[in-house]
């Protein structure tokens, strides 16, 4: 299973993470990688100084931030390659697996037992099937061997670590099936527990299963358990010993050193999760099953069009047993509104309906599922689309473990239809206020930031234009006419512009409802599906409601585009976009042209007792046994540890697909043969610091690689003989819903030139009211004579403006059309930041396609304040030559 986008960026912050932790130690480490500027956004208020745990203070200890619906257990099985990479540095390292339940345990073991699951593929793949999957219960089942040959993975309960229980007794627990795992540790070692004066043995190593895994130190990977590392006390800690500890979870505590932060909008942008949660809150409960069956049959005619089988399926909270509105209430109720027993499942702790049910079986039936508290443990189905809760979900326990089923994507792809990429929630609440903030609170508690939480939710009238709690949240513009449509013509209507384009049956016949502005297009499209008659009686009506509505319609509304063109570089004849990626792919560059050779400086090892000593460019690094009955020297030779061996091994950690792997094996066997050659360093030290040269190895590719990337970027746009040039065709256009979906602007200000309208502005970049906004508003302010209208570019999105840096894309923050046709792009820096190298190349380049355009561009670096002129008079200084 291909890794999402936001999981490569928090797979990769952890190994960055690890491997500078096993230079300098977890707290330094910590300290580094969260001092980087993007880590510190993604963190805000859950950056904390690092906190090692008592007993552990040479173990790493952090968590990884994931929403609900975010693909955690996914990403814990790729941590452990990682970690065996950076910091654990054993071919094949023990984990210890711990989940919240022992249903989730459960499944957990079954998945990853299973060799076609996507988690047991993924360490298969990491260790060449070498891989051994034993529940915490069976721990006697593992052998020597097993912990030598294959990567062993435990999976337990926290609960099982505790003393207090039954099967946390038999961990501790002197066991003689585990003796052979102890036949090479002396009797009396230290740090091991022993048995008791009045026992049999006393005084020497327990064969328990808790001395097993201190002796291994087994990689700790903890699986949505929000209290499990600090719910051991200092004793467990100490007993289970592990090496490194990674916790996964979506509501991470302050002291568990969150290190990478994923957003709701980063799982929304990867199709994973339904969003934004439109509310209908409802006076009565039985308004709210009405609501909710209603909204169900409306999302099953929309799904009987979508490519791929869905079912849409409401999941109700019915209140508790001595309320009005129980579970037998509440079907009854379905039943008496007309919904046959066949499509009604209840799952409580009593009547379990689901069990042995595949919802997603084109022949199950269930349409409505009921619930109280809590569905199984490990209960998915991305059918499920709506969310009825008839109790009070403010103090409702199980509130957000329910929304949660609701809010997965069938398929992990967005719906052709928008409405299927929504979730739905009816609340039987007596303000829509109260049951939008008790919603919000509820998403909080799933994993979203408050700010998330609050634009996500949208009122299911789809009358607002912004996010529920935006203090400028007003109606939108929206007609009706009644018109004469055959089921066909309705259908083709609908495709149209689901969003806006509305039909609906009254008692007067068909209605077409309007909401917001169609563009010219969609105009033409209404046209084309519906009779002539019909379509001449919605012209006039759409062209009235339009005039009266002139002064509400943005630029975009209208259907205006505007484009700025891309810069573009001639690559073997032929004009190809200036991006440093697609150059690579045309540049034969050869990593045989680079030396290949690792002096004294950049690695070196000694042996020291029983340990080597590692300098890396000036960094001491120790590497031990990190088996307990394994002695570690220069001079042993072990049978396969050959030059040819390490090539190899090396070659597997260092590969990456734009190297070939004919040269990247001729350029490793020369590094080991200048190591082993002329450094005269042992083959067997070599073979056990083989991942820490392969880190160091990896590094040096990467400085060749970028070394690479920089020639070819300079050649290619600022070299002798460059020609950069400018396309349209290849520009980049700005036009109506192409920033959909990102968080917005909800400031007081309203913008008056915005492309895009005052209520369609995406966030600025710092704090509400910070320099970037303020920039913004003098831009906005500058006189109709000079600006036509501008747009605040969203960094990293795959449809805004960027120009080429070598190393990655420069996505100016705002781009102005002036009212003479010039484009305008504007960076915006603090002063902090403005003499930076990265600041410096973004100027260069922008430079470069001002220069390219030949007049009928610009760019601009803005600051704060540049010899006493405000943002405003730099930007008209620009724009007026002076």
């Amino acid at each position: 299973m291909e890794l999402k986008t936001y999981q490569k960026a928090a797979l990769g912050t952890l190994r960055d993470y690890l491997a500078e932790a096993r230079v300098t130690g977890p707290v330094e480490a910590y300290r580094t990688v969260t001092s980087q500027p993007e880590i510190q956004q993604r963190l805000g208020a859950y950056l904390t100084p690092y906190r090692p745990l008592k007993e552990l203070t040479d173990a790493p200890y952090v968590c990884l931030r994931l929403p609900t619906g975010g693909g955690k257990t996914i990403l814990a099985a790729h941590s452990i390659d990682a970690a065996r990479e950076a910091w654990i540095e054993k071919d094949y390292p023990l984990v210890l697996w711990l989940v919240p339940t022992t249903t989730i345990r459960k499944q957990t073991v079954e998945a990853l037992k299973n060799p076609r699951h996507p988690y047991r593929k993924v360490l298969d793949n990491a260790f060449g099937g070498k891989v051994r999957v034993v529940d915490i219960g069976d721990f006697a089942q593992l052998t020597p061997h097993d912990l030598t040959a294959n990567c062993c993975v435990i999976v337990g309960t926290i609960q099982t670590l505790r003393v207090s229980n039954t099967e946390g007794r038999k961990v501790y627990a002197h066991n003689e099936a585990l003796e052979p795992h102890f036949a090479a540790i002396p009797k009396k070692a230290p740090g091991l527990e022993k048995i008791e004066d009045d026992k049999k043995g006393a005084g020497t190593i327990r064969y328990s299963f808790a001395n097993l895994l201190h002796l291994h130190r087994p990689l700790m990977i903890v699986d949505e358990a929000h209290q499990a590392v600090t719910g051991l006390s200092q004793e467990m800690q100490r007993r289970v010993n592990p090496t490194a500890i990674i916790e996964f979870t979506a509501t991470p505590r302050l002291q568990s050193n969150l290190l990478h932060s994923v957003t709701a909008q980063e799982l929304k942008n990867e199709d994973m999760i339904k969003l934004p949660v439109m509310l209908a809150e409802h006076p009565t409960w039985q308004q709210a099953v009405d609501g909710a069956i209603l909204k169900r049959q409306e999302l099953q005619d929309i799904a009987e069009t979508d490519a791929r089988y869905i079912r849409p399926i409401v999941l109700f909270q019915a209140q508790n047993k001595n309320q009005t509105a129980n579970v037998d209430t509440l079907k009854q109720y379905l039943l008496d509104e007309g919904i046959t027993e066949n499509r009604i499942a209840i799952a409580t702790g009593d009547q379990r309906e689901l069990d042995d049910v595949n919802l997603f079986d084109p022949a199950c039936e269930v349409d409505f599922v009921i619930t109280v508290e809590a569905l199984k443990e490990g209960w998915d189905c991305s059918f499920a689309y709506v969310f009825c809760s008839l109790a009070n979900i403010e103090n409702a326990t199980d509130a957000e473990q329910l929304l949660g089923r609701v809010l997965r994507m069938p398929y992990a792809k967005a719906r052709k239809d928008p409405r299927l990429n929504k979730a739905y929630a009816h609340l039987a609440s007596p303000s829509f206020s109260a049951a939008a903030m008790a919603l919000r609170d509820k998403m909080v508690a799933m994993g979203f930031d408050e700010t998330e939480a609050t634009q996500n939710i949208q009122p299911q009238q789809g009358d607002l234009d912004t996010g529920l709690f935006g203090p400028q949240a007003r109606p939108k513009p929206s007609i009706t006419v009644n018109v004469d449509l055959s089921e066909e013509d309705e259908a083709l209507l609908r495709d149209v512009a689901p969003e806006k384009v509305q039909v609906s049956t009254t008692d007067q016949g068909k209605v077409i409802r309007v909401v917001g502005f169609l563009t010219p297009d969609e105009k033409a499209k209404v046209r084309a599906a519906i009779p002539g008659a019909v379509a001449n009686k919605v012209k006039e009506a759409l062209d009235t409601y339009e005039a009266e509505n002139a002064a509400r319609m943005s630029p975009a509304a209208k259907g205006l585009t505007f484009t700025v063109p891309a810069l573009m570089v001639h690559v073997q004849g032929e004009l190809e976009l200036a991006e440093t990626d697609l150059l690579m792919e045309h540049c034969n560059w050869s990593l045989l042209s680079h030396s290949a050779q690792l002096d004294g400086s950049a690695f070196d090892v000694k042996q020291t007792a029983n340990t080597f000593e590692i300098d890396l460019d000036g960094r001491k690094v120790t590497v031990s046994s990190r088996d307990p009955e394994t002695q570690i020297s220069f001079d042993v030779d072990v049978e396969g540890w050959t030059e040819t061996g390490l090539v190899l091994f090396l070659a597997k950690q260092v590969r990456e697909a734009d190297l070939s792997p004919t040269e990247l094996i001729e350029w490793l066997t020369k590094a080991v043969s200048h190591l082993t050659g002329a450094r005269d360093l042992p083959l067997p030290g070599l073979m056990q610091c083989k991942y820490v040269l392969a880190r160091k190895l990896k590094e040096r590719v990467a400085e060749i690689r970028k070394k690479e990337r920089g020639d070819l970027y300079q050649a290619s746009l600022f070299g002798s003989e460059a020609q950069p040039e400018i396309s349209f065709e290849n520009g980049f256009t700005f036009k109506d819903g192409m920033f959909g979906g990102v968080k917005l602007y909800h400031g007081g200000y309203e913008f008056q030139k915005h492309f895009f309208g005052p209520d369609h502005i995406p966030a600025f970049d710092g704090k509400p009211g910070g320099d970037e906004e303020q920039c913004a508003k003098e831009l906005d302010n500058l006189p109709a004579d000079i600006l036509k209208h501008w747009v605040r570019n969203v960094s990293q999105h795959q449809d805004a403006l960027w120009l080429p840096l070598a190393e990655n894309r420069f996505y100016p923050d705002f781009v102005a059309e002036l009212t003479d046709g010039r484009l305008l792009l504007i960076e915006y820096k603090g002063g902090h930041i403005v003499t930076s190298d990265d600041t410096k190349n973004k100027v260069a380049v922008g430079r470069l396609w001002e220069q390219t355009m030949n007049g009928k561009g610009l760019f601009l670096l803005v600051e704060k304040l540049v010899d006493g002129k405000p943002p405003r008079e730099q930007i008209l200084a620009k724009i007026k030559g002076s």
